[in-house]
């Protein structure tokens, strides 16, 4: 058996998300990390046997403005994507790509080796890799068989 946590709050904070979509702002006031983003960055997350592998598509940015951070067991991606030309006609403009600044942090696991993450961007796609640590890396023993 279980236990489960009520929270009476859970409906609300999902319309709220949806407000939140809707008007492509993030307003949660709840955030861990300290900044509001201007855009959601969108990142797909797999581990392997040698560590685990964050890649998220940044199309139209510099290197220069994309930053990966570690501290307090954190790993942060950050930056801005800047708006450069937009399309004006008869006092509107249409914009549907998102710009401004963006954060993202996840909690490193405690099995990673924080002194050998890397990051590379290429092709418009940021790619982190977070080493595991030697002793969390899956081994085989072999069992002797005793006469």
């Amino acid at each position: 058996m279980s236990i489960i946590t009520y929270d009476p709050f859970r409906s609300v904070r999902g319309l709220q998300q949806e407000i939140n979509r809707l008007f492509d702002m993030d307003f949660d006031t709840n955030q861990t990390r300290g900044m509001v983003s201007e855009w959601d960055l969108r990142v797909d997350v797999r581990e392997d046997e040698e560590g685990y592998h964050l890649t998220a598509d940044l199309p139209g940015m510099n290197q220069e403005d994309i930053h990966v951070h570690v501290e307090n067991g954190r790993l942060t991606l950050s930056g801005e994507r800047r708006f450069e030309h937009e399309e004006k006609k008869d006092d509107y403009r249409r914009v549907e790509r998102a710009y401004g600044r963006f954060s993202r942090s996840f909690q490193i696991p405690t099995a990673t080796d924080a002194t050998k993450i890397e990051a590379s961007y290429r092709n418009g796609v940021l790619e982190v890799t977070l080493p595991k640590a030697e002793q969390a890396k899956p081994r085989a023993i072999e069992v002797k068989v005793k006469g």
